[in-house]
C-alpha cells in the first residue's frame, strides 16, 4: 500500500536508446559433443569485453560516473530466449528458457525466483572496481536486461535479431519475451536502469563477472572480464554541454539522432509484423528521446557510452513535448502511411481477426495542483493505458476534407494474408494545437473516471481523444504479438496540422500509456469528499471501434483519499501483487 502526499507532479526523463554497431569479436566455443546434442540443450553463453580499456567522464556538477564498461553476454548454437509472464495480478511472475531437443523447441521451466518483475533477471552482472593501490572502491551487482541494445558478434550470424528491443516496466505487464540472437551479443550494461557511482580522476581496473545463480542455471563459465577504467573530471562550464549535445545527436524535432537501418526480417512464425506494415522503414534514435503525456516509464539500458548523453538529457526535459515519441524503453519508430484516398464501396465488418481492447489498472496515481499554484486546488492525477491483446492490429486511417478542421476516421480489417477486406466509419480526428500535444487526436478511444464506493460516477475526466501510439510492450506472448511495432513515434504516428491523412495503428502485444495529470485529464478533487473510490479506465467507451470482445475495456484501481483541502492524501492499495501506486 502507497500513500502520497501533495506534490507538484514532474514530468519525469525518458531517455532514449540505440543500437549496437556489428562488432567484431573472437571467442572461442566449445562444440557440443554428440552425446549432448541428443539431449535437450540450450545455448552456450560466454561474458566478453569489447575493449580493454575505456574513459569515463565525471561531470562536475552530476552524481558520479555510469559504469558504461562495454561488457557483453554472446549466445551460440541457439539463441538465448526467456519467456516472461503471468497468468493474472494473482499470480507471480513466472520465466520458461526456450531449448531444443533433436532440432525442437522445447520450454524449460526456470527456478521461481529466478525473476521477480519483467525489467530483467536482477543481480546478474557483479561489479567490482579497484583503485591503482589495489583497494576496492566499487562493489555491487546490476540487473541484465538480454533485449538490450546489441550487436553481430560474427559475420555469418543473423543479420538481424528477432527479440524486443527493451524490458518492459509498465507494472502491469503481463508477458515478455526476451532474447539473445545466435551469434549475437547483448550489452550487460544496466543504463538508466543503475546509479553513478563516486569516482576521482584516475585510473581504475573494472572487474566484470556473472553471478553464480546465473553461471550454474545457464552453464556461463566463471571468466569475469578484466576492463581498465579512465575516469576524467570536466564541467559543463568548459564547453561540455556543447560537447554532450553534439555526441547525442541532439534534436528539436528528430535531428541527425535518427538512422534507419534495414527493416527487421525472419522474426519467425507469430512475431512478424503483418504484410500491412512489413514494408514500413524501422530507425533507432540515437539521442535522447521523450513521450510527454505518454507515460512516466524507465528508459531502456543503452548499449552505446552513456554518460555523456545523460548529462544532456536531463536538461533537455524542460524543452521536450510529445511531439517526440518514446516507446517504453525500446527504440522510436516511424510512423505506418495512410491509405492514398478515403475507402470506396460500401462499409463493411467482414468475419476476420479483430483487435481486442482491454485496459490496464491506473497507476502512477498522486494528487498534484494540475500545474498551477492555485490555493486548495487538489487534482488526483494518474496513467492509464489500454492495450491490444489482438489477434489481429487496429488500424484507423483519419481523411481531411479540404478546409475541414476534423478528419473522417475509418477502421480497417485485414485477412490472414494481410490483405484489405473491409472497413467502417468509426469517428472522427481532431487536431490539438496545445502545447505540448500539436497532433491530430482520435476521438472516443477511452475515457477515464472516478468513481464512488459503489462505483456510481463521482468525476469525469475531460481526455477522451488520443494520439494512438505503441509506448508499452503489455504481452508479447500473445498471439501474432508483433515484437517490433511502428508507430511508437508520437512526432510520425499522429501527423502535422496540414496533413491531409493520417494512419493511428495500436498493434498486437502494445499498449498505449497517457498520463492524467493536466487539468481536463486528471480529476478535480476539491469538493471530493474523503473516502474510497475507483479509479475506472474503459477502452472504446461509444463502442465505435469493432472488436473480438467487448467485455473486457473496463479495468478498476481502489484509491483512499483524505487529508485536508490544499493538502490533500491518496492512499493506494496493492492490486492483487502489483503493489505500485
Amino acid at each position: 500500500m502507497t500513500t502520497t502526499r501533495t506534490t507538484r507532479l514532474r514530468r519525469p526523463l525518458l531517455a532514449g536508446t540505440t543500437a549496437v554497431a556489428a562488432m567484431a569479436v573472437t571467442a572461442g566455443f566449445m562444440a557440443a559433443t554428440p552425446e549432448q546434442a541428443t539431449a535437450a540443450t540450450g545455448p552456450r553463453l560466454s561474458l566478453i569485453a569489447a575493449t580493454d580499456s575505456v574513459t569515463l567522464t565525471s561531470w562536475k556538477e552530476e552524481p558520479g560516473v555510469f559504469l558504461d564498461l562495454g561488457t557483453y553476454l554472446t549466445a551460440e548454437g541457439t539463441p538465448l530466449e526467456l519467456k516472461v509472464t503471468r497468468k493474472s495480478y494473482k499470480d507471480p511472475v513466472v520465466v520458461t528458457q526456450t531449448v531444443y531437443e533433436g532440432g525442437k523447441a522445447k520450454a524449460k521451466v526456470l527456478p521461481r525466483d529466478t525473476v521477480k518483475d519483467f525489467s530483467g533477471l536482477p543481480g546478474f552482472a557483479e561489479i567490482t572496481v579497484t583503485d591503482s593501490t589495489g583497494k576496492k572502491v566499487v562493489s555491487r551487482t546490476e540487473s541484465f536486461c538480454p533485449n538490450n541494445a546489441s550487436g553481430r558478434v560474427r559475420p555469418d550470424a543473423p543479420a538481424t535479431s528477432k527479440y524486443p528491443e527493451s524490458c518492459p516496466t509498465n507494472p502491469f505487464t503481463l508477458g515478455s519475451v526476451w532474447g539473445v540472437e545466435k551469434g549475437w551479443a547483448a550489452n550487460t550494461y544496466s543504463g538508466a536502469y543503475t546509479q553513478p557511482v563516486k569516482l576521482a580522476a584516475g585510473t581504475y581496473t573494472a572487474k566484470v563477472g556473472v553471478a553464480k545463480k546465473y553461471r550454474d542455471l545457464f552453464g556461463i563459465a566463471d571468466k569475469p572480464a578484466t576492463v581498465r577504467v579512465t575516469v576524467q573530471e570536466r564541467s559543463w562550464e568548459d564547453g561540455g554541454g556543447a560537447a554532450a549535445r553534439q555526441a547525442t545527436g541532439e534534436h528539436a524535432g528528430h535531428g541527425a539522432g535518427q538512422q534507419a537501418p534495414a527493416a527487421h526480417a525472419g522474426h519467425g512464425p507469430g512475431h512478424a509484423p503483418s504484410p500491412a506494415q512489413a514494408g514500413a522503414p524501422e530507425t533507432s534514435g540515437a539521442g535522447p528521446s521523450y513521450n510527454v503525456g505518454h507515460g512516466p516509464l524507465k528508459a531502456a539500458p543503452p548499449a552505446l557510452p552513456w554518460a555523456l548523453k545523460r548529462q544532456e538529457a536531463a536538461r533537455a526535459e524542460a524543452r521536450a513535448a510529445d511531439t517526440i515519441g518514446q516507446t517504453d524503453g525500446s527504440r522510436k519508430a516511424p510512423a505506418l502511411t495512410p491509405q492514398a484516398k478515403r475507402p470506396t464501396g460500401t462499409p463493411s465488418v467482414p468475419n476476420v481477426p479483430k483487435p481486442d481492447l482491454r485496459s490496464l489498472p491506473a497507476y502512477g496515481i498522486t494528487i498534484s495542483d494540475g500545474g498551477q499554484d492555485v490555493p486548495g486546488k487538489d487534482y488526483l492525477a494518474f496513467s492509464a493505458n489500454v492495450w491490444n491483446a489482438g489477434p489481429a492490429q487496429l488500424v484507423v486511417d483519419g481523411f481531411r476534407s479540404p478546409g475541414k478542421p476534423t478528419m473522417d476516421a475509418f477502421q480497417y480489417f485485414y485477412d490472414a494474408n494481410g490483405k484489405q477486406v473491409g472497413y467502417t466509419p468509426t469517428g472522427t480526428m481532431e487536431w490539438d494545437p496545445r502545447p505540448g500535444h500539436v497532433h491530430w487526436h482520435f476521438t472516443d478511444f477511452a475515457s477515464y473516471r472516478l468513481l464512488k464506493a459503489d462505483q456510481k460516477e463521482a468525476v469525469r475526466s475531460g481526455k477522451e481523444a488520443f494520439c494512438l501510439a505503441n509506448t508499452d510492450a503489455v504481452d508479447y506472448t500473445v498471439k501474432n504479438a508483433n515484437w517490433h511495432p511502428f508507430n511508437t513515434d508520437l512526432s510520425t504516428a499522429c501527423g502535422q496540422e496540414n496533413s491531409i491523412s493520417v494512419r493511428e495503428v495500436l498493434d498486437v502485444g502494445s499498449g498505449d500509456t497517457y498520463t492524467q495529470d493536466l487539468p481536463g485529464q486528471s480529476f478535480d478533487i476539491t469538493d471530493v469528499p474523503n473516502g474510497t473510490y475507483y479509479i475506472q479506465v474503459l477502452a472504446n467507451p461509444a463502442k465505435r471501434l469493432k472488436e473480438t470482445n467487448l467485455d473486457n475495456n473496463s479495468a478498476l484501481r481502489k484509491i483512499v483519499l483524505g487529508g485536508t483541502p490544499g493538502k490533500r492524501t491518496v492512499t493506494v492499495p496493492a492490486h492483487d501483487l502489483v503493489n505500485a501506486n
